[in-house]
C-alpha cells in the first residue's frame, strides 16, 4: 500500500494487500476501493496472493452467496483444473460439500482428486450426466462452459437443484426445455463481477475475511498447489513491484 483516499481508515501505507481490481492489474500502480482490499494471508508471497481475489471473490459469490451451496451437498463444478474449478473444489470441500468435476485428463482428474474432488470426471470418455445421476443428482453446479452442457446440466440437477453460470466458453445458445426447471423446482442463474456495485463486492470481500482467510491461513486452501502435481509452469513474465492506492473511504 502505497497512498491512501481521504477517510480510508482499516488500512496503513506499507500493508501488504491484495484486491480486486475494477481494471488494469498489469499496471506497476493502481488504485481500488479500499474495501475490496484484503491482507495477504500469513505464509503467502505477494505471487500467491495475486491469485486469490478474483477467484475467490468469483467462487464465494457463486457458489456460496448466490448458489446456496451447503454442507453435505452434491456439488459439481466444470473445468475443475482451472483457476476457478480449483479453488471451488478445495473450498466446498473444506465447507463439507460433496465435490465432483470434470476435466479433459487423467492428470488432470489426478490433480482435481488430490486437492479433495470426490470424483473427477474425464469428460473425454464418461459422461457426466450419468455419474452424477447414478449419485442422485447434483445439489449445485457451477458451469462456465454453456453451449450443449446447458440442457445436460439440466438432466443432471436434483429437484430444487441449481445451476449457476460464470462463463460461456461453448456458446450462450441452447434449445432447453422449460418445463423440467417448473416441475422438478429448478433454479438458473449467474452472474459476473465486473457489473456489480462497489459495496456488492465490499460485502464479498466482508465474507472472504471472515471465512476464507483463516481456512488458507490453515491450510486448508492454497493457490498453485495442484500446478505441481501436473508439472505445469507459471510463464516467466516480468513482475513488477505491485503498489495499491486505496482510493475510497468504504472499509470492510
Amino acid at each position: 500500500m502505497v497512498a491512501l483516499g481521504a477517510g480510508v481508515t482499516g488500512l496503513e501505507i506499507g500493508d501488504r494487500v491484495c484486491a480486486l481490481l475494477p481494471g488494469g492489474g498489469y499496471a506497476e500502480y493502481v488504485a481500488t476501493p479500499a474495501a475490496h482490499c484484503l491482507p495477504i494471508p500469513d505464509g503467502l508471497s505477494l505471487k500467491q496472493a495475486a491469485c486469490l481475489p478474483e477467484t475467490c471473490f468469483t467462487v464465494w459469490s457463486n457458489v456460496f452467496t448466490r448458489g446456496g451451496l451447503k454442507a453435505g451437498e452434491r456439488f459439481l463444478v466444470h473445468g475443475g483444473s482451472s483457476g476457478i474449478g480449483t479453488t471451488a473444489i478445495q473450498l466446498a470441500t473444506a465447507l463439507g460439500a460433496r465435490v465432483f468435476t470434470t476435466a479433459g485428463s487423467d492428470a488432470k482428474c489426478q490433480a482435481c482428486r488430490d486437492l479433495g474432488a470426490e470424483r473427477a470426471i474425464n469428460y473425454r470418455n464418461e459422461d457426466f450426466v450419468e455419474v452424477l445421476r447414478a449419485e442422485g443428482g447434483a445439489d449445485l453446479i457451477l458451469d462456465m462452459v454453456g453451449g450443449d452442457y446447458i440442457p445436460r446440466n439440466i438432466k443432471t440437477l436434483a429437484d430444487d437443484g441449481r445451476l449457476v453460470h460464470i462463463a460461456f466458453l461453448s456458446g450462450p445458445k441452447a434449445e432447453l426445455n422449460f418445463a423440467q426447471i417448473m416441475m422438478r423446482r429448478l433454479t438458473v442463474t449467474g452472474s459476473t463481477l465486473r457489473p456489480q456495485s462497489d459495496l456488492a463486492n465490499a460485502r464479498i470481500a466482508q465474507d472472504l475475511y471472515e471465512v476464507v482467510w483463516p481456512l488458507i491461513e490453515a491450510g486448508k486452501l492454497a493457490p498453485g498447489r495442484w500446478t505441481a502435481n501436473l508439472r505445469w509452469r507459471t510463464p516467466q513474465v516480468p513482475m513488477p513491484g505491485w503498489k495499491v492506492q486505496a482510493i475510497s473511504a468504504r472499509s470492510f
